[in-house]
């Protein structure tokens, strides 16, 4: 029998204890005719073959034979035959076989009978869409095997099947039960919000969560409306405000677009952060405040802070515990994961009875997704209103999704400019009518390479077809 292959890598300034273990992980990562599944997630260690087969329901079951180990696969899709594919490893490859489907299977959109598959590529059975990853690194204590619909989420709100995620998940979870000042940081709609709700949610505080966008205050009234103010103090201030501060006593303050905070106003916010008090705008006397702050930016801080534009040692005491949610181009495993979530959440009339083509999936998962799972969910919404409770077709995507440069260029070699590169993939699976195979015959290149390069720019053979 084959042994599994795992490989072990040094952390940066971590014990050899802390090795994370690198192993191969098989992700379900859409279920076109049923998206509000989720996903899901199988090791493959130790792992000699996969068996793929519709069943009632999504399960993974192991079964240990004389001389090979099976992981039996079963998706609850019509799209799926009873036997339909499987995987068999030989030493630290795979390869897909189909099994004389009747909707086929797919590696990176082109039907195979019979064909090996590399770290990255995208699998389809029928209409779920499959990615096998060859060596993701896994803590000691992480459950392997993970499905979306059976888990409740680390953090409240925020779930992942990537691994490594959830491994900072875990970290964050201890740091949620303590009073040290988080800050948040990643691309605009990763989720930070979602997450600073959750870290409030495990933090056991029973005052309000309070989230301010920094960035929104206008800058007349901003530290009048952050540290509060006394009646009489200025124009209009008929009352004694208390301002978001105060008004998250015994909670959670959580400061969103911190970067965009003017200078005055960091310098009385590292007054309340050390003191633990507040002044509020015309009063003599400070106040003392009990609140748990998370803070989050989409910003470089050490970048501002070397410009003159942050304060450093604002920045050392927001501090305490930094946590990167990654960018979703970065974690597109998740994808049917946070679909599903989506879906469930909507208020749209049939969110949860949507379904879509193949070739939808195919044009999602190749996204780059610039505004991240904020541009997912006003991609879904907009679809599955589009549809009316019909299939979503590409017609129903945003143009920044479907649309994508034709230029064309005359030459048949491909040139090492990305630029060119594109153009010139394109005109050949224009030339060839998206027959990859003939692509990579003409180009001296293999199949699986220009897919690779489809992949990196977004191209789909399907649309060169027909």
């Amino acid at each position: 029998m084959n042994q599994p292959v795992t490989m072990t890598e040094d952390l940066p300034g971590e014990e050899p204890s802390a090795r994370s273990l690198r192993q191969p992980f098989l992700f379900v990562v859409l279920h076109c005719d049923r998206p509000s599944l989720g996903g899901a997630r199988s090791c493959l260690s130790g792992v000699d073959v996969i068996t793929i087969g519709r069943g009632p329901t999504r399960e993974v079951s192991r079964v240990d034979e004389v001389g090979s180990r099976t992981l039996a696969l079963s998706l609850p899709s019509p799209s799926v035959s009873k036997a339909h594919a499987r995987l068999v490893r030989k030493g630290a490859e795979w390869l897909l076989e189909d099994l004389g489907s009747k909707n086929g299977s797919c590696i990176n959109g082109e039907r195979v009978a019979r064909a090996p598959i590399q770290d990255g590529d995208f699998i389809e059975v029928g209409s779920v869409v499959l990615r096998y990853r060859a060596a993701l690194p896994v803590s000691p204590d992480e459950v392997l095997d993970l499905d979306s619909m059976h888990r409740a989420p680390t953090v409240p709100g925020y779930l992942s099947l990537e691994p490594a995620i959830a491994a900072d998940l875990v970290a964050l979870v201890r740091i949620a039960r303590l009073p040290i000042t988080t800050l948040l940081l990643g691309e605009t709609g990763t989720g930070k919000e979602v997450l600073a709700k959750g870290i409030h949610a495990l933090s056991g505080r029973r005052g309000p969560f309070v989230a301010v966008n920094c960035g929104a205050l206008p800058s007349t009234l901003l530290e009048s409306q952050l540290f509060g103010h006394v009646k009489g103090s200025f124009t209009g201030a008929r009352r004694d405000e208390p301002g978001y501060i105060r008004s998250a006593e015994g909670g959670t303050l959580f400061l969103d677009e911190i970067g965009d905070l003017p200078l005055p106003a960091q310098a009385a916010l590292l007054r309340v952060l050390q003191e633990r008090e507040v002044v509020p705008v015309g009063g003599a006397r400070p106040t003392c405040v009990d609140v748990r702050v998370v803070a989050a930016t989409n910003l470089p801080l050490e970048t501002l802070c070397a410009e003159g534009e942050f304060r450093t040692d604002l920045l050392a005491r927001l501090s305490g515990y930094q946590h990167t949610l990654p960018p979703l181009r970065e974690r597109i495993e998740d994808l049917g994961l946070l679909v599903g979530d989506i879906l469930r959440r909507s208020n749209i009339p049939g969110a949860m009875e949507a379904r879509w083509s193949v070739r939808v999936a195919r044009r999602l998962l190749s996204h780059a997704w610039p505004l991240n799972i904020r541009e997912l969910e006003n991609v879904l919404t907009v679809s599955v209103a589009l549809a009316d409770g019909g299939m979503i077709e590409l017609a129903h995507l945003p143009e920044s999704i479907t649309n994508a440069p034709a230029q064309l260029s005359p030459s048949g070699d491909l040139s090492s400019s990305s630029g060119e590169l594109r153009e010139q993939l394109v005109s050949l699976l224009q030339k060839h009518q998206g027959n990859v195979s003939s692509v990579a015959r003409v180009t001296g290149k293999s199949r699986m390479q220009i897919h690779r390069w489809m992949q990196k720019f977004g191209i789909h053979p399907d649309d060169f077809r027909g």
